[in-house]
């Protein structure tokens, strides 16, 4: 606990709960259809398919709006485009209140709920900037730890839904969100390290280096997985366990929690003995987690699966946000834009496939067999990267510091060198 506090009053611990509150409340409002889509499902007879869909378009908009939020931060700072974030946000939630019929109003409020997801490349960079290199994966942990949104989204709306309807939830919702913008204003300060604004192009030159979509295909796993789990799983307790809303919504908010609650706790076990080391164990759990759950279980055993999967994959995150800002430290505001983007793309594309292959097939198991395989690809995938090229640029495991492109002089916790080279190379 000390060493947690001692990192945490590293940096400044007020912007670090700012970026983590508005990270948290914005994260419930972006996955709010998830724990809806029961009720609205049940109102307009949608099929698995549209299910998936309709949960879904949130995260593909979000994944689209964090580039351009990515830039904002840099060019405006954290604190001004958190601001308009969440300004922004209320308009969807109000008019989902209040003239949300159809499914076309639904699915468009779900497109303009994206904003709250983008929160993400705003929250992490204002978070980073206050923290020294040694402490970023707790810090960036924390501020991460704000997807733990998703356990309030998944308690609480149905059960306000049964007593107010889904459309009077999305208008609750404007209330923490509002409550949320006074705080924020008030305790979040830019870092003074906030870098010079560039010109526009500048900001995607980054698009043609060969790690940021190393990043980026790393993260649309451990996030997207993450994120399209939180937002499906209540459709999937309902149709395949038959349970009650109220109760798959409860089972929901279990297994977020684990990979809310551990994504710090992925980032410090990273900081200490290294991203590549933790995040392969981690795509090795989330596969076989996956594999046990495409089994289709009794009910038990597969909350417990899925509990332990999301922690893998929560912890995923984490440790993947510990080794973007080694890597790109002066361009980290846009980069957590561009890697964030491809976290939620991947987040798009897991809802909307479990229920389109449960529909071809008839079974919602094909899905969570096909997402395991993707995770043990991942594992593969990272061992050869780190192997062919990240140790011999820019994660050296031979020695206690790491060389970075554009900050030479970072150091990094000597222990990390023992796990990289056992399960690095």
């Amino acid at each position: 606990m000390t060493a947690l506090m001692k990192s945490i009053r590293s940096g400044h611990p007020g912007s670090l709960f700012a970026a983590f509150l508005y990270f948290d409340i914005s994260f419930m409002v972006w996955v709010l259809l998830g724990p809806l889509a029961v009720y609205i499902s049940k109102e307009m007879a949608l099929t698995a398919t549209q299910k998936g869909l309709l949960v879904a378009l949130p995260l593909l908009s979000g994944a689209l709006l964090r580039v351009p939020a990515g830039i904002l931060t840099d060019r405006i700072g954290p604190k001004k485009a958190g601001i308009i974030g969440m300004l922004l946000t209320i308009i969807p939630l109000l008019w989902g209140w209040r003239f949300a019929e159809g499914l076309a109003d639904v699915a468009a409020v779900g497109l303009l709920l994206g904003v709250a997801g983008a929160s993400f490349a705003v929250a992490l960079p204002l978070a980073s900037r206050w923290y020294p290199p040694e402490h970023q994966g707790i810090a960036m942990g924390i501020a991460g730890a704000g997807n733990s949104g998703t356990v309030i989204a998944a308690l609480l709306a149905p059960r306000l839904a049964e007593a107010v309807g889904w459309q009077g939830v999305l208008g609750l919702a404007a209330l923490p969100i509002l409550l949320t913008l006074v705080l924020f204003t008030w305790i979040a300060q830019d870092s003074p390290h906030q870098p010079p604004p560039k010109p526009l192009a500048d900001y995607l030159t980054v698009l043609q280096e060969r790690d940021i979509w190393s990043f980026n295909a790393l993260y649309s796993i451990t996030f997207g997985g993450f994120v399209g789990l939180a937002s499906f799983l209540v459709i999937f307790f309902v149709d395949q366990y038959h349970l009650a809303r109220v109760t798959a919504g409860t089972l929901t908010a279990v297994c977020v929690f684990a990979g809310s609650f551990f994504r710090p706790v992925g980032g410090y076990l990273a900081d200490r003995f290294g991203g590549v080391a933790v995040l392969s164990l981690l795509y090795g759990l989330a596969a076989g987690c996956l594999f046990g759950v495409g089994s289709l279980p009794p009910l038990i055993p597969a909350t417990a699966l899925l509990w332990l999967g999301m922690m893998g994959l929560g912890m995923g995150n984490g440790a993947v946000f510990q080794l973007v800002p080694l890597r790109y430290r002066h361009e980290i505001g846009v980069v957590t834009g561009i890697v964030g983007a491809a976290g939620g793309i991947g987040g798009f594309f897991l809802p909307t496939a479990l229920g389109a292959l449960k529909d071809l097939t008839g079974s919602y198991g094909t899905g969570f067999v096909v997402f395991g395989l993707v995770a043990a690809s991942a594992l593969v995938a990272l061992q050869l990267l780190y192997r062919l090229n990240w140790r011999r640029s820019w994660l050296a495991p031979s020695r206690e510091s790491v060389t970075l492109v554009s900050a030479p002089s970072l150091q990094v916790p000597a222990g990390r060198v023992q796990m990289e080279v056992v399960f690095g190379g």
